[in-house]
């Protein structure tokens, strides 16, 4: 448990330098003769960095391999079991788990260039093969947010629909809380005339009782909202989200377009003016700003996602029912997410900062056509998530029109659970 919360402090950490690093340089710019700020400088900001990747190759690479490992662990068969025997169990297969890591990595190398540099160079561990093994595992953590970010852009539009209380337009309060209320009355009715032998029949009651319930809570909630919490924030978060989301669209659209024209539009173009020198943002201090926000907004939509994605939805940890296990994995993957978001940020064309330390000794991002297509990718996805979202309810309706709604054409999965009609009482398609 503490590994893990270690975990997530680096994470929070990779998340928030790249914020940091953009507010240091307008700040750097705005005082630059200033006595109480010659602390910040080019030389911590790179240091930082450096911290900041060093960590995450711990954690990934050392710290969660060994919780897991230690989770599992029982001791060596013959020895006295407690907690050195299962310590030493673990760093016996710490120790395995890097020697086969190297020997696929040296097979792949004497298969793909099999030269003497290429081979002494995996001799040299600090400098070349920890960022070689975190370039890999950094693009596979790209490739993620490329999957994850589009889905928790349309995704957060719901998310925040659940979260805030929505306008009651041509709805009815009084008499779906009445209703309610009966449904719960009948259910417990049941449950108490049903006799305790009887096992399924009372799980199932249980479980509808529950949901009632939960529904008889949010309807209490919309009800004791006021007026301005009705009609005023949710249409106005709704509106922030769009602007956000359409901004984030553009800014990448721009960067193609950068990128076609341009050769130091590429995140290894050029080595950059450093902190202090030069402004980030083309606005200055309000672009930065909007630089800052949109990265807290991709992140917070690739955590989304990543929860949302059909593969990962029995990832989500739960208050009381989430094993170590599982809490180990949820700490890898937010981690991975969150190294790669100042290189996909970057990439993007969202920040001009110029990477600093470990994060931006990449191979990869050098190479134009997978940076171009990765910057065209997002944009499709992106826009066609959130075609899809905006226009589900249309389609949706068209289908029935149509008659070919009983084909079950749609693709939602939300579409077969059991929804509230505008009157109060439940329809299951």
């Amino acid at each position: 448990l503490f590994l893990s919360t270690f975990t997530l402090a680096v994470s929070a950490g990779a998340v928030l330098l790249l914020p940091f690093s953009i507010i240091s340089n307008e700040i750097l710019l705005s005082f630059p003769q200033n006595y109480y700020i010659q602390w910040l400088n080019g030389s911590l900001i790179h240091g930082l960095w450096n911290l900041a990747s060093l960590f995450s190759n711990l954690c990934l690479f050392v710290l969660m391999p060994f919780a897991f490992f230690f989770l599992e662990s029982e001791g060596f068969a013959g020895l006295k079991k407690g907690i050195r025997a299962r310590i030493l169990e673990t760093l016996v297969m710490l120790i395995l788990l890097a020697l086969l890591i190297l020997g696929i990595v040296w097979v792949a190398s004497a298969l793909i260039d099999n030269d003497a540099a290429s081979m002494e160079s995996l001799y040299d561990l600090w400098e070349f093969y920890l960022p070689y093994l975190y370039s890999c595992i950094s693009l596979m953590g790209c490739l993620l947010l490329l999957l994850c970010t589009p889905v928790g852009l349309s995704r957060m539009f719901t998310v925040m629909g659940q979260l805030l209380v929505k306008p009651t337009i041509l709805e009815d309060l009084d008499e779906q809380m009445y209703i309610i209320t009966l449904e719960e009355e009948a259910i417990q009715r049941r449950l108490n005339g049903i006799s305790s032998t009887v096992e399924y029949q009372t799980v199932e009651l249980e479980r509808e009782l529950e949901k009632v319930k939960s529904k008889k809570t949010n309807l209490e909630r919309r009800k004791k909202a006021s007026a301005w919490e009705r009609n005023l924030v949710y249409p106005a978060v709704m509106i922030l989200l769009l602007i956000e989301t359409s901004i984030s669209v553009l800014l990448v659209a721009l960067n193609i377009l950068y990128l076609l024209v341009d050769e130091t539009a590429m995140p290894k173009g050029s080595g950059g003016p450093g902190i202090g020198n030069a402004s980030l943002s083309t606005f200055g201090f309000v672009g930065a700003a909007l630089e800052i926000i949109l990265i807290f907004y991709l992140m917070v939509s690739s955590v989304v996602g990543f929860y949302s994605l059909r593969f990962f939805e029995n990832f989500t940890p739960r208050k009381d029912d989430t094993t170590m296990t599982k809490i180990i994995g949820n700490c890898v993957s937010i981690l991975v997410l969150s190294s790669a978001l100042p290189v996909m940020s970057r990439t993007l064309g969202i920040t001009r900062f110029d990477l600093l330390g470990d994060f931006g000794r990449f191979n990869w991002l050098g190479n134009f056509y997978i940076v171009l297509s990765y910057n065209l990718l997002f944009a499709i996805m992106t826009t066609l998530c959130l075609v899809r979202k905006f226009t589900s309810a249309v389609r949706e309706e068209l289908l029935k029109a149509l008659g070919l709604d009983k084909l079950h054409l749609s693709n939602n999965p939300r579409d077969s659970e059991t929804k509230p009609s505008a009157n109060g009482h439940q329809k299951t398609l």
